[in-house]
């Protein structure tokens, strides 16, 4: 089964589908930026599905993919 993708905004609700780990992780990231004043509000997260996983990456190349083994998100900021 082909899921599709989807995108939204930061501050906006993730797709109530993601797992709680990935949400969570998204919120986190989230605080993280406005903790560091960055201004994220034009941002976007983009969800794709790979192997029936979901895989979120915010504009800046953050990207948070799924462990369903381990039940948990896994962050990964970009390099710079």
């Amino acid at each position: 089964m082909i899921q599709l993708g989807t995108r939204w905004l930061v501050g906006d609700e993730p797709p109530s589908r993601l797992p709680q780990p990935v949400i969570d992780a998204i919120y986190e990231v989230e605080g993280e930026l406005a903790e560091q004043g960055v201004d994220a509000s034009e941002w976007s997260w983009t969800l794709t599905w790979l192997e029936g996983k979901p895989v979120v990456e915010l504009d800046d190349e953050t990207t948070v993919e799924y462990d369903p083994e381990t039940d948990s998100a896994i962050v990964t900021a970009p390099e710079g």
